[in-house]
């Protein structure tokens, strides 16, 4: 009889000990550093490393200091959203000095290949709503729609010729990490009424968000789709002031916004956060 309320409370207390490191692995943060434009790096709560459309070394809006790619350190997985140069960026330089996974659209990822800048077996090929697991079964990524247009430039060595190549569909992300913490990075888009699937069906804690204008929404198209389809808590906006026509600002957006119940964390290149 002993025995058994022994057994017992053996097994609450196991159960006890492994509910205090799930709430353990919730308190963990998730680490967000900006670089200018949509380049962000994500350091999930078990330190995967996850860059989005790197565009760093050519960036004007990137530090000095930050230009250096081997100061970036390991990197597990790179997302792309489009092939336009300021979201392709250093992405291929970076695989190949880190060894990181590479995923984007199919049919960009084809173009790539048959260019040969990245090593097939490190190319993950995939379309929208297909979620995958590249670096473990607790981070899921899932390719969302984003409204925008997508090509790839190429020089010919020989020639001097520039190309213009199949760049596929743009896309956001939606980066689920070991804690739950679900991350929206829209790429480049204009507002479309699908945001609001987006907000009720994946339901992210943070939305990275372009509010430049021009090529991507403005602050008032941004703030439309915060406030009546997306109700994101929280708001980091990308994508504005690098070029002269991305004459958005996080002023305007946060006036747009209005009473809204939306925490806008406005960045400064190379800044971290903590969330």
């Amino acid at each position: 009889m002993k025995s058994g309320i022994f057994t017992r409370m053996a097994a609450i207390a196991m159960i006890a000990v492994g509910a205090m490191a799930a709430s353990a692995a919730q308190a963990q943060d998730v680490s967000v550093q900006w670089f200018g434009q949509a380049a962000f790096k994500i350091v999930s709560p078990g330190g995967k490393v996850i860059l989005i459309d790197p565009f760093i070394t050519k960036n004007p809006k990137t530090p000095a200091e930050l230009k250096d790619l081997a100061a970036i350190g390991p990197v597990d997985l790179i997302l792309v959203t489009h092939g336009h140069g300021d979201h392709v960026g250093d992405t291929f330089k970076l695989a190949e000095m880190t060894g990181a996974l590479v995923a984007m659209n199919a049919d960009m990822g084809s173009t790539f290949q048959t260019l040969g800048v990245i090593d097939p077996t490190k190319l993950i090929r995939f379309n929208k709503s297909g979620p995958i697991r590249p670096i473990g079964q607790d981070i899921t990524i899932t390719m969302t729609r984003a409204e925008h247009s997508s090509s790839v430039r190429t020089t010919d060595p020989i020639s001097g010729k520039v190309n213009v190549l199949p760049g596929g569909e743009p896309s956001g992300y939606i980066v689920r990490l070991e804690n739950g913490y679900k991350i929206y990075h829209a790429g480049d888009t204009g507002v479309f009424g699908d945001m609001a699937f987006i907000g009720s069906y994946y339901k992210p804690d943070l939305a990275l968000l372009p509010i430049g204008g021009h090529f991507t929404m403005g602050p008032q198209h941004a703030a439309y789709a915060v406030k009546e389809l997306l109700r994101t808590p929280t708001v980091v906006p990308m994508h504005y002031g690098t070029f002269p026509p991305l004459k958005g600002t996080p002023e305007r957006f946060i006036e747009a916004l209005g009473n809204t119940p939306t925490n806008v964390v406005v960045m400064q290149p190379g800044d971290i956060r903590q969330f």
